[in-house]
């Protein structure tokens, strides 16, 4: 097989740049990376764009009306993203999820559910295809969206009290309009249907008993997440992290938990049932217990990097190798050289950023880490 290389870039701030080989061997079938760690979940972003500006997110400062977006000629099409989906079903991928920014900016997304929906694994099944939402749009799209194939949606909502989710999303989008959005999605038959709420400390921790008192009973899973230093622009401390331990003690307090055992390997989150019955529960604790030793998942973004962490510097230009890079002197590849890069690509992973912050020995922070809108949850 011939030799390309593969350009690594950071994100678009970072203009230090470095390659590796692309590989020459195909891979068949399931690949690991250098700690044994499977390669399962794809996280595909399809937009840098979003209507909401929270703060730990797109605070406005930053993300403001001055802020220059990718032109549309940089994304992904449909086309180019399905065909890199193929690739990595190929190599074991079971699961594809949408994100953003927000991912139902995207005009015409049910067109790319559709796609993904008609891809098979080698054994012929179907692919776990789910999207992640802010949910403004959903009331709109939910249909649409099941009719295209899409299985299930994960909603993020912050709050249930008005004046909180407000001032969280900061631009005075309501609750309700989130929640016809659900209801929507219920309707649809997109199931089952996740609720995640970012708890920071003093800003909606007081909310964690409200949220879960509404959502009891409607069969929706609620999940509770640690505010994560992700990107460079939220202003991260770790005094405003509610530790997920402290997260369930306040709920046992009011209604006993029962574990409940993982869905699926690798899962992120813990998962509880209340003594009752009435609510399923799970808490995400990437700060106070790093998952990295299980983490099986990629992010593609975009604009066709790719990136192997959620916490990640650079990331591979797999856009380069789609449509060929004569400055870099790269041409377009096969589906062939395309699925073996990959695996190659995932072979020398080694990141772990979340289990390494947590050791007694800070390891050098990355220069500037990806930011979330960029590479999506």
């Amino acid at each position: 097989m011939s030799q390309y290389i593969i350009p690594i870039f950071d994100e678009r701030e970072i203009e230090r740049s470095i390659g590796v080989p692309m590989a020459s061997r195909l891979w068949n079938g399931s690949v690991s990376d250098r700690l044994g760690r499977p390669l399962r979940d794809l996280r595909i972003s399809v937009t840098d764009r979003c209507n909401f500006r929270c703060t730990y997110c797109m605070p406005k400062e930053i993300f403001g009306p001055g802020y220059t977006f990718r032109p549309r000629s940089d994304l992904l099409s449909f086309e180019e993203i399905e065909r890199l989906a193929r690739q990595f079903v190929r190599l074991d991928v079971r699961k594809l999820r949408l994100t953003g920014g927000e991912p139902l900016l995207r005009r015409g997304l049910e067109d790319l559910v559709a796609m993904l929906a008609a891809i098979r694994t080698p054994d012929g099944d179907p692919v776990d295809l789910n999207l992640t939402t802010n949910g403004s749009l959903l009331g709109h799209k939910a249909a649409a969206l099941k009719d295209a194939g899409l299985q299930r949606v994960t909603v993020s909502l912050d709050a249930i009290e008005d004046s909180v989710f407000q001032r969280m999303n900061d631009v005075d989008f309501r609750v309700r309009d989130v929640l016809a959005g659900i209801d929507a999605a219920l309707a649809a038959g997109l199931w089952p249907v996740k609720v995640n709420m970012v708890i920071q400390r003093d800003v909606n921790e007081h909310q964690i008993m409200p949220m879960l008192d509404y959502f009891r009973g409607t069969g929706i899973i609620l999940r509770f997440i640690e505010y994560m230093d992700v990107g460079n622009s939220n202003g991260w401390s770790r005094d405003s992290v509610v530790p997920s331990a402290a997260i369930l003690k306040r709920i046992s307090a009011r209604c006993p938990l029962t574990p409940l055992d993982q869905t699926v390997a690798g899962e992120t989150a813990q998962r509880w049932m209340l003594a009752d019955g009435s609510a399923e529960i799970g808490v995400i604790s990437s700060i106070t217990e790093a998952f990295c030793g299980s983490c099986n998942r990629a992010r593609l973004s975009m604009d066709g990097k790719l990136y192997l962490c959620l916490f990640a510097s650079r990331g591979y230009d797999l856009r380069a190798l789609l449509r060929g890079d004569s400055v870099n002197g790269i041409k377009p590849v096969d589906d062939t050289e395309l699925q073996a890069t990959i695996g190659e690509i995932w072979t020398r992973r080694e990141d772990r950023y979340s289990a390494q912050r947590g050791q007694a020995l800070q390891p050098r922070e990355p220069e500037r880490k990806i930011e979330m809108s960029y590479i999506g949850g």
